[in-house]
């Protein structure tokens, strides 16, 4: 009796020795754009994926402010222990070469764990502005260099990323405002304020399909199924410009790497779900492929994307105005 007592109380006492990274316990998921768009609820979709597969809760915490700077400073600060994630898009390289109390390295202080999805970017005009086509609009920012304006979500957006890349690779010069949101942006596209605007798939779409704005051009590898009248950048003209929004989770950095593994094995997971794929493309998005998977993958797009907005703040296009 003695002998099986001490044998279920070492047993006890075994299991509580477990890493803590295996607790029942929350999982954060911070997320750094407001409850209601398309980036929230692809994080959203991930969180209860992803706590499906690790079986635990992974909470969405909305935390926003300067861009993603706010919720981005907040995820620096937590500990390196599994209990953080953060689900980001190309804000991640674009802060720290916007605000210079960003303070951290896109490449060097985050722990890439995988990418959830991509969205293409669409550029559309006003129906005021008379523009038909890419070359249209190309021709007339070339003939009166800073006479077409932009309108984006705000300094660190990926449409302010989106629409100084189109610029410095198109050879042109226009005129970048920056809103408040991608709403007032677009109010004002369709109200024929501002010429353009470059935006992501989910929210561009619907306004040229119901006539509110004219699409020119997706900068996808092939034109999507929803609006199969836009083409893509490459047959516009402009193949240079094959941006599309990534969304992905990293967490801190010290983060012990069995508990990195474990997530990004539950991640690669959910995202090869047919029904997880398919949710996903209901919201205008790209699952990632079996290649796309994985940090490593993820770590070369942060590293592409950090070279290019490092390249285009040497322009001086690119700056938090």
């Amino acid at each position: 009796m003695r002998k099986t007592t001490f044998l279920l109380l070492a047993a006890t006492l075994s299991w509580l020795a477990l890493p803590a990274a295996h607790a029942a316990g929350p999982i954060t998921m911070i997320v750094t754009v407001p409850p209601g768009g398309s980036s929230d609820a692809l994080a959203r979709l991930t969180a209860t994926a992803l706590g499906a597969r690790l079986n635990q809760s992974v909470v969405v915490e909305n935390v926003t402010g300067a861009g993603g700077l706010v919720g981005m400073q907040r995820f620096l600060k937590a500990k390196a222990d599994g209990s953080t994630l953060l689900f980001i898009n190309q804000s991640l390289a674009i802060l720290p070469h916007l605000y210079k109390q960003a303070g951290y390295s896109a490449l060097n202080d985050v722990a890439p764990v995988g990418i959830v999805a991509k969205v293409p970017m669409v550029l559309s005009v006003s129906n005021a502005s008379g523009v038909q086509d890419l070359s249209g609009l190309i021709s007339r920012m070339k003939e009166t260099p800073g006479a077409v304006n932009f309108g984006s979500g705000g300094p660190g957006t990926t449409a302010h990323f989106a629409e100084a890349l189109f610029m410095q690779q198109a050879g042109v010069r226009g005129q970048l405002v920056q809103y408040r949101g991608s709403g007032p942006a677009l109010t004002d596209l369709m109200a024929g304020t501002i010429h353009a605007v470059i935006d992501q798939t989910v929210t561009m779409l619907p306004l040229h399909k119901d006539g509110r704005v004219r699409a020119l051009a997706v900068s996808a590898g092939s034109r999507v199924p929803q609006s199969p009248d836009v083409p893509t950048f490459a047959e516009a003209g402009l193949p240079v410009f094959d941006l599309a929004i990534w969304n992905g989770v990293v967490a801190p950095k010290g983060t012990p790497t069995a508990e990195l593994q474990r997530v990004e094995q539950a991640l690669s997971a959910a995202v090869a779900e047919p029904g997880f794929r398919a949710q996903i493309e209901n919201l205008g998005a790209q699952a990632p492929s079996a290649l796309e998977r994985g940090s490593g993958h993820f770590r070369q797009l942060i590293q592409q994307d950090a070279g290019r907005v490092a390249d285009l703040a040497k322009t001086g296009v690119f700056v938090a105005n």
